[in-house]
């Protein structure tokens, strides 16, 4: 990985499946940054849960908002939502771990705000279908942001090559 100067503030969009450590990874580089980390689960749905979506153009508002700002973490899932932050991004970071593995770890982690036994059910088999399901919230749709992206970007397909970056990042 080339040197950036960080003295200005990255702004580091990660995708990834359900479970694959998006929120974990935008943690540590935030603490690391010293800037916010944003889930994009916040901004697609309704506060209180995952029942209710915002209005596409108020989730589109909300994340264009986020990425004006000078130094951010934006992650998640929704291809299309993380397409509103693309054109500010710095760094983009694709975790690409096996669905049996973000699976174990959305088993082994604990129930968010708002999440049900239903709705954790549905997001177990959710996962399960990232790289057969065709929309923007795909292996598909993420690999077809991560092609098109023309700054530094990264694939980390496992735990240690996740972990081999934050250890390059923490040291540059």
């Amino acid at each position: 990985m080339e040197q950036k100067d960080m003295t200005v503030s990255p702004r580091i969009l990660i995708l990834g499946n359900s479970g694959s450590g998006k929120t974990w990874l935008a943690n540590r580089l935030a603490r690391h940054f010293a800037i916010p980390a944003i889930e994009l689960d916040a901004l697609h749905w309704m506060p209180g849960g995952f029942n209710l979506r915002r209005p596409p153009d108020d989730a589109k508002e909300a994340v264009q908002a986020a990425a004006r700002e000078d130094g951010w973490i934006i992650e998640g899932v929704f291809g299309w939502l993380a397409r509103q932050a693309l054109p500010r991004a710095t760094i983009l970071v694709w975790l690409v771990l096996p669905e049996e593995e973000c699976i174990r770890n959305l088993i082994n982690r604990p129930i968010k705000s708002g999440e049900d036994p239903d709705a954790r059910s549905a997001l177990l088999q959710w996962c399960s279908e990232y790289r057969t399901r065709t929309n923007a919230n795909s292996y598909a749709g993420h690999r077809d942001i991560h092609e098109a992206f023309t700054g530094e970007k990264h694939r980390l397909c496992t735990r240690d090559e996740i972990e081999t970056f934050l250890s390059t990042v923490n040291r540059g």
